[in-house]
């Protein structure tokens, strides 16, 4: 089988034309053809030698990914559903604005976790994303965006689509590595950011192994509430949690670690939960994004007044954090945060049980009482 290099950081590529006794400048000049110019043919690549040129098309590829459904929203956020070569999907989104353009990227073909709210949860999980079929997502969606703007459209990247990439550690590291890579994508670190559930010692290999802004789904102020919402919790909790965060934005007094906090109707959005989550964040160079939950078909939440909202938000600048409330975008074709949804198969049975779950609580909700006499 021809190897795919789309999904090779440098250090793997200096090592693959190593093999082949070709110097390590290769892994510049390739890197730029792929990931610059989206050229795929290798007879196209003109500043490498032509018996080069026939050796790769011999052993290589350079394979990305098709897109089955665009949607695009009355806001102008796209979702792709993007085609893997086993006959699963995920799905990519572009959110542009004004002066930025932000792609989410998957990073597993459903989920292996299970938080309460989330749409890609209830699907189950399927597999693990490749670096290839990770990276194939921004390779495609600015290969796309280009072609109809003519410019550079995407300008942040965030590892908030399909799955955990904490659960999927070392693809989604050579996928960050070529996503900062000068000859690739050139992104600052600032500008590419991992989302992760909690899982602490990924947390802490991130730190080590390459640090990006880093975003943490937080979604409650203590234990017993945060198990609920995010059953990861009871494996790695609050306390935990936050010393592994502490940790991290000590590698750059600058940075800030974004705490996202999905607002739930009468469950998460009261001033109380907002004063503990306040107390929590004191000195954690922090900033907190408030997420107006987005509607997902069988499930019973339901997103707080936007005076709810407000008061918590404003109880936490009260306390000096940074707090946004993040605009829904892309709502009207399910590409808002907790809606994404893939086509795979749900190895987990996941799926399957929840989906027969609701049908017994809904007859049992349904189920005339018997008047009385």
């Amino acid at each position: 089988m021809k190897v795919n290099l789309i999904g090779y950081p440098r250090p793997a590529l200096v090592e693959f034309f190593a093999e082949l006794d070709e110097p390590s400048f290769r892994a510049d000049q390739l890197l730029k053809w792929i990931h610059q110019r989206a050229v795929t043919d290798f007879d196209a690549m003109t500043d490498l030698s032509k018996p080069l040129r026939r050796k790769l098309a011999q052993i290589a590829e350079i394979q990305g990914l098709a897109s089955t459904t665009e949607k695009i929203s009355t806001d102008g956020t796209r979702k792709w559903l993007l085609s893997l070569p086993d006959g699963n999907s995920v799905e990519t989104v572009f959110i542009p604005e004004d002066n930025r353009g932000t792609l989410c990227i998957s990073s597993q073909v459903g989920c292996s976790l299970n938080c309460t709210f989330c749409a890609t949860g209830r699907q189950g999980f399927n597999r693990n994303l490749s670096s290839a079929e990770i990276i194939a997502q921004l390779w495609f969606a600015q290969r796309q965006l280009e072609t109809e703007n003519n410019r550079r459209p995407i300008t942040n990247v965030v590892m908030m689509g399909m799955g955990e990439p904490l659960l999927n550690y070392e693809p989604v590291i050579r996928a960050l590595k070529l996503m900062l890579e000068d000859c690739a994508y050139g992104f600052s670190r600032r500008r590419v950011t991992l989302s992760t559930a909690g899982v602490v010692p990924g947390i802490n290999r991130l730190l080590n192994d390459c640090p990006v802004s880093l975003a943490v789904s937080l979604h409650a102020p203590n234990d017993e509430l945060r198990s609920e919402l995010v059953p990861l919790n009871r494996k790695y909790r609050i306390a935990e949690l936050m010393e592994a965060c502490r940790r991290y934005a000590d590698y750059d007094r600058r940075w800030r670690v974004t705490f996202e906090y999905i607002m739930l109707k009468d469950v998460n959005d009261s001033v109380l939960h907002a004063k503990a989550l306040a107390r929590l964040l004191t000195e954690m160079p922090a900033k907190v994004n408030l997420i107006p939950y987005n509607k997902v078909e069988g499930l019973h939440y339901e997103r707080p007044t936007a005076k709810v909202i407000d008061r918590f938000r404003d109880v936490l600048l009260a306390q000096r954090i940074m707090t946004i409330t993040r605009k829904t975008r892309g709502h009207d074709v399910d590409a808002a945060c907790g809606q994404l949804k893939g086509q795979f198969v749900d190895r987990t049975k996941r799926s399957v049980r929840l989906a027969t779950s609701d049908s017994r609580s809904h007859a049992l909700l349904t189920q005339a009482p018997i008047a009385a006499s």
